[in-house]
């Protein structure tokens, strides 16, 4: 019999199989290892921070993600190079045994131009990567990059490199999760599970919804997030069409109201919606939750092993069924995608582009399905997503807080 999956706590103990970081490390770099070896590539040049942390297991927090400074190569056969932001480097190398010290080097291309290119940093950082890839012998073939600044691209092409996508490569490996992967996804649902419950608790008339991202935004640190990404808090008239921003609107008797809690654990993300109604729904709110959720209900079941994403988005309704004029207007929601280190990871399913491309569904891949469906009074709308792990058995859903019917806060 298989173990569910479990959301043990954060605690390292001696006396229960939890989190194991080792393997988790060695499962990850495994996997874009043997990605790469099944590409064309000698390399991978790798700017975007998950993937860095993908294959070096590194993080220096959210602060950096935005600057295109920090970037490792990883070649065929070899072990990770990392260039990080000054300091970083050093502590790195003393507290990251799992990289060779003498791979781990400062790193400085410019902060997105603020130092200018004739500064000489891309054509130094490219010199020093060419080097490494005639020591490792793969100077020979191209090499992928998943993000690049143009001076940086058009450094390493001066030095003879040809450039081609890395990202297709990265989102290979990381699509198939390992247990350890598991866990950690299911944990941080565990912590927005426990933001539901407050949400529920708070959600009255005379709140706003600001404040109730705030006091949501601090539960979550204070259980353990690495890092809130985003809360979206819906409510009102602001329902429908779907604004995908909070507002300091003051909620109201009768507001349907939806949420989406994007947060950070161990790296690990959440896509997490769920709607409400305050005090009392009407018939058009409940019809219009009821019809999200026969939808909802139709993509979980087609979260088997061996299933295409063109049948998953065939259950979805087309744009022009809830009110819009086309596929791309009406794109995220109804909605498919796996979450990992990154928020939207292969597969995408979507009525947009699963149809004519369709890719499989595989065991181990975790995967957050959404829907909307705006209500027949004009601006009402329901909105639910739920993260599905895809097993041999079927779909297990890892977000808990009750969504079979639309749950009324604070009623009266």
């Amino acid at each position: 019999m298989s173990l569910p999956i479990g959301s043990p706590g954060f605690q390292a103990v001696d006396w229960e199989e939890r989190l194991n970081t080792d393997r988790l490390r060695n499962y990850r770099f495994g996997r874009a290892r043997a990605a790469l070896e099944a590409s064309e590539l000698g390399a991978l040049l790798l700017f975007d921070f998950n993937n860095i942390r993908y294959v070096t297991s590194t993080h220096i927090g959210e602060w950096a993600r935005d600057k295109m400074t920090r970037f490792a190569l990883q070649t065929r056969g070899g072990q990770p190079h990392l260039w990080d932001f000054g300091s970083a480097a050093k502590h790195h190398r003393l507290y990251c045994p799992w990289l060779p010290p003498e791979n781990i080097r400062g790193g400085m291309i410019g902060l997105r131009g603020a130092v200018a290119p004739d500064a000489g940093l891309f054509t130094g950082a490219a010199r020093e990567i060419k080097a490494i890839l005639r020591a490792e012998g793969v100077a020979d073939m191209p090499i992928g990059v998943d993000l690049v600044e143009p001076p940086m691209l058009a450094a390493l092409q001066a030095e003879g490199i040809t450039v081609l996508d890395a990202q297709q490569v990265m989102l290979n490996a990381r699509e198939v999760k390992s247990p350890d992967e598991i866990m950690l996804l299911n944990q941080a649902c565990a912590m927005v599970d426990g933001a539901y419950q407050l949400i529920s608790e708070q959600l009255k008339p005379g709140v706003r919804e600001s404040d109730i991202v705030a006091n949501v935004t601090k539960l979550l640190y204070d259980l353990g997030s690495e890092h809130v990404d985003n809360i979206n808090a819906v409510s009102g008239e602001r329902c429908s069409p779907h604004p995908h921003v909070f507002s300091d609107r003051i909620i109201r008797p009768g507001d349907q109201a939806f949420f989406d809690i994007i947060q950070t654990f161990v790296g690990y993300k959440t896509c997490y919606y769920r709607t409400f109604v305050v005090g009392r729904a009407s018939d058009a709110q409940r019809d219009a939750y009821k019809q999200a959720r026969e939808w909802i209900d139709a993509s979980i079941d087609m979260m088997r092993p061996g299933v295409m994403t063109d049948q998953v988005a065939a259950v979805w309704p087309k744009a022009e069924e809830f009110g819009f004029s086309s596929e791309m207007e009406a794109f995220g929601l109804q909605f498919g995608h796996s979450v990992g280190l990154f928020l939207h990871e292969r597969p995408i399913i979507s009525r947009l582009n699963s149809l004519e491309h369709p890719v499989e569904i595989k065991e181990g891949m975790v995967i957050a399905l959404e829907t909307y469906c705006p209500a027949k009074d004009g601006y009402s709308a329901a909105r639910i997503e739920e993260e599905v792990v895809v097993t041999a058995d079927g779909p297990q859903v890892i977000t808990k807080f009750p969504s079979d019917e639309l749950f009324v806060a604070n009623p009266y």
